[in-house]
């Protein structure tokens, strides 16, 4: 099982639009998926149309791992399964900070659905937390959506500076360009200047699209509604990169 954390400690950047659509296509690859939303606004669920669990506060999620697996919900699509979130899950950290190995809580909850899917997709919050620590644990690799403009690019920078004085592996995170606008100065002096400074930053990148916007009308995943789209066929190429670095395998 490969855990893939959708994460900025920024927000507004399309972590939950890459989370869904990175979702979906793993799903349509055949690789049996969950998406685990971990952001107390519940966006992935609202996507999918499929309600909270309100029988699992966050106590449960991290000390029952059999009634957190047991509020895996279906979704309408072949091999995805999600894990909704609720509005208790922000006290997470409130939470955690009482536990024992509070930093490795979710690695532990997600091992209880270890042997049902090939890739658990994590769906973050947009903060620096305790949750944000057992989810650079757990994960094989951080997915950074970054908006090429100066603040955004200050978090990346933040959330490297943050691995290296705490001793993660800066190798799991994987940066890519959300939201571009190549009419943009601003955006394409960003993207070069990026690119020389990050060699993990990824090639593809996803373009800003009104189509993305439009998901929440839908409700579904853009790949869904409009497959020829140029951010559609951005997150596939994105993750075709995440597949062939991970070695993930049918």
């Amino acid at each position: 099982m490969k855990i893939i954390a959708c994460y900025s400690n920024k927000g507004g950047v399309g972590k939950t639009a890459t989370s869904v659509n990175l979702a979906y296509v793993s799903a349509g690859k055949g690789y049996r998926t969950l998406l685990c939303d971990l952001d107390p606004q519940g966006a992935s669920g609202f996507y999918f149309r499929v309600k909270p669990s309100k029988k699992l506060p966050n106590s449960s999620f991290f000390e029952d791992a059999g009634k957190t697996a047991s509020a895996i919900r279906a979704s309408d699509y072949d091999n995805l399964d999600l894990l909704p979130a609720n509005f208790t899950y922000r006290d997470f950290d409130i939470f955690l900070s009482q536990m024992k190995n509070k930093r490795s809580r979710l690695k532990k909850v997600l091992k209880a659905v270890n042997t049902d899917y090939q890739v658990v997709i994590l769906d973050c919050p947009p903060n620096i937390s305790l949750l944000s620590e057992n989810i650079f644990k757990a994960a094989d690799v951080v997915v950074v959506p970054v908006i090429p403009t100066t603040l955004s690019v200050r978090t990346l920078q933040q959330l490297y500076q943050f691995f290296r004085d705490n001793g993660y592996k800066e190798k799991k995170i994987l940066p890519f360009f959300s939201m571009v606008q190549q009419s943009k100065n601003l955006h394409r002096e960003t993207m070069a200047a990026l690119q020389k400074e990050y060699k993990s930053l990824l090639k593809s990148y996803v373009p800003f699209s009104t189509d993305v916007e439009r998901m929440g009308i839908h409700r579904a995943p853009v790949l869904t509604f409009a497959s020829k789209d140029q951010a559609s066929l951005a997150y596939q190429k994105i993750w075709n990169d995440i597949e062939k670095g991970l070695k993930i395998k049918g």
